[in-house]
């Protein structure tokens, strides 16, 4: 009996240690980084990395800036993109597509040359996300105001149909073999297409989510990452449209991300000024193990999956007067833009 109750403790104690263990390595020491101050005037919504060329593309309300992750310095801009607020990229044709909101138009650019190809008008109202499904070889520019979104065949540069979805859409994530997810935020829904036939394949409803915004996507475990105004996360079975977690998030957020080889969900909360880090402990659970305070404003983010580094993009304000009317937005000064690198000291 001695040496089954020695047996039994070993084990209980292993596994102690294992868990505490997993804790310990789960709990990541992220902070800022840099401060990359780039200036210039004009807001900006979303941006897009290209980890293997080392360039983060940022939409600043009339044309893309990029820069170098390497540096830290510009290297060009995407000029005339009226509105614009995201941007996807086709590496395999060697050119992006931004989604310009107030020219209802997307533009074609060269990834080397960053020089306009031309203009590809949509079949709806304010394309704002915008991404690229590989597996169906198409571009889908999602259209804000006209509750729709508009499949671009990116070799012929045509229109190849349009998708109704109901809503208000907002950040879409792909899983790379023809679905494709959105977001649906005035009505709290989350939303299924099939990129290949051009059709809604489920509508799902975000149950406890106000306003969702930014959307992110474990592939491996068919997991979506829901960040909504109501300071929550929302995670969603991407097969069965199941509600699997709720996990609490910082305010105002807009942009999601999943680091897969570090198991972490980040949400950037610009209302509160902090990076929400989470940490995926199975498919089913999950728990904040840590918050960077990065600063107000920063709201949207992109992942680097190589370096493992979060960008966030964040200027400085002034103050509202008193008595300005209901949804004014502030005054942004003067380059004070600036992008934040968010990562682990050390690692690269």
């Amino acid at each position: 009996m001695q040496s089954v109750h020695a047996a039994l403790l070993i084990a209980l104690l292993s596994t102690s240690t294992a868990t505490a263990y997993d804790a310990i390595v789960a709990t990541p020491t992220d902070s800022v980084l840099r401060r990359l101050a780039l200036g210039g005037i004009g807001g900006w919504d979303d941006l897009t990395m290209d980890s293997a060329a080392h360039r983060l593309y940022l939409s600043r309300h009339d044309r893309v800036v990029v820069m170098d992750t390497l540096t830290g310095k510009m290297v060009g801009e995407v000029p005339n993109t009226d509105g614009v607020h995201g941007i996807a990229l086709v590496p395999a044709l060697h050119v992006g597509f931004t989604s310009n909101g107030k020219a209802d138009a997307v533009t074609v650019f060269d990834l080397t040359t960053l020089k306009p190809l031309g203009d590809i008008k949509v079949t709806g109202k304010d394309p704002d996300a915008i991404l690229y499904d590989p597996a169906s070889k198409r571009v889908i520019a999602f259209n804000g105001d006209s509750a729709n979104a508009t499949l671009i065949d990116p070799a012929t540069r045509k229109v190849v149909g349009t998708i109704a979805l109901g809503g208000t859409p907002e950040f879409a994530r792909t899983d790379e073999h023809g679905r494709v997810f959105v977001n649906i935020e005035d009505k709290s829904e989350l939303v299924e297409l099939d990129a290949k036939t051009a059709t809604v394949v489920a509508t799902w409803p975000l149950k406890g989510c106000e306003d969702p915004s930014g959307l992110a996507f474990d592939a491996a475990h068919r997991r979506l990452f829901s960040v909504c105004q109501n300071g929550k996360m929302v995670v969603t079975d991407a097969d069965t449209g199941k509600h699997v977690a709720d996990v609490p998030i910082g305010a105002g957020p807009d942009g999601a991300a999943f680091d897969a080889s570090r198991g972490l969900v980040f949400s950037s909360n610009g209302k509160d000024g902090t990076l929400t880090i989470i940490h995926e402990d199975d498919p089913d659970h999950y728990r904040v193990v840590a918050t960077v305070t990065t600063q107000k404003s920063a709201r949207t983010m992109a992942l680097d999956e190589a370096t493992h580094r979060v960008y966030l993009p964040a200027a400085e304000f002034d103050p509202l007067p008193t008595n300005a009317p209901p949804h004014t937005r502030p005054t942004m000064k003067r380059d004070t833009f600036t992008v934040l690198e968010v990562g682990e000291a050390g690692v690269h």
